[in-house]
């Protein structure tokens, strides 16, 4: 057995699971959206600004995390928008199962 003929494997595997073809389809239709795409870009913009503010070591205001909790609430209304972060979580939810398969797997390596 060749680990990465198999870890090709598990690629295709998820690349051809519903999660990521429901995950595309959602994108697809935030991308045909022009209001939805320009509200979610704005989002992830504001989203990146305080994960970077965070890895150089400074702590989010509370101001900030209201506004963005604020922020997805709303953007939770649109259906379009909703209906992909309802793909991303249930793709993520697979994507960190599959991770844990795996660091379970060879967790007696460490031990």
């Amino acid at each position: 057995m060749n680990v990465y003929d198999k870890a090709y494997e598990l690629a295709k595997a998820m690349r051809e699971s519903q999660e990521v073809a429901d995950l595309k389809t959602a994108r697809q239709a935030v991308e045909a959206d022009s209001d939805a795409k320009r509200m979610l870009d704005d989002f992830r913009d504001r989203q990146n600004g305080l994960q970077q503010k965070m890895m150089s070591g400074e702590e989010p205001s509370e101001s900030d995390i209201e506004t963005m909790n604020k922020l997805y609430e709303v953007l939770s209304l649109n259906p379009v928008i909703s209906g992909l972060f309802e793909a991303e979580r249930r793709f993520s939810i697979v994507f960190d199962d599959v991770n844990k398969i795996i660091s379970d797997a060879l967790k007696n390596v460490y031990e």
